[in-house]
């Protein structure tokens, strides 16, 4: 989920002309996603979600498990995915 997220968020900035790297290096996506909420990709509110969503990607990705419970991985999932559709248009 995490990494289909990630990637989403690259190419809404490719769409936008927001930069997605840095000194021939990919740009973190906290920092693309606060770019893309202020170049008018998504809302604030929408920029809010995918920060939190970003937080529980990396507190699995660093085995974090006792931060987060398994109701809200399934809802991330879902609100990634609703998110994936309402912004590929």
């Amino acid at each position: 989920m995490g990494g289909v997220l990630e990637q989403h968020l690259r190419t809404l900035a490719e769409r936008a002309g927001v930069p997605t790297d840095q000194g021939g290096r990919p740009r973190k996506a906290n920092t693309m996603n606060a770019d893309l909420s202020k170049a008018g990709a998504y809302s604030q509110l929408d920029q809010k979600s995918v920060t939190s969503w970003l937080d529980l990607r990396n507190k699995a990705a660093h085995a974090r498990y006792s931060e987060y419970s398994d109701q809200q991985v399934a809802l991330v999932s879902q609100s990634v995915r609703d998110f994936i559709l309402r912004t590929t248009q």
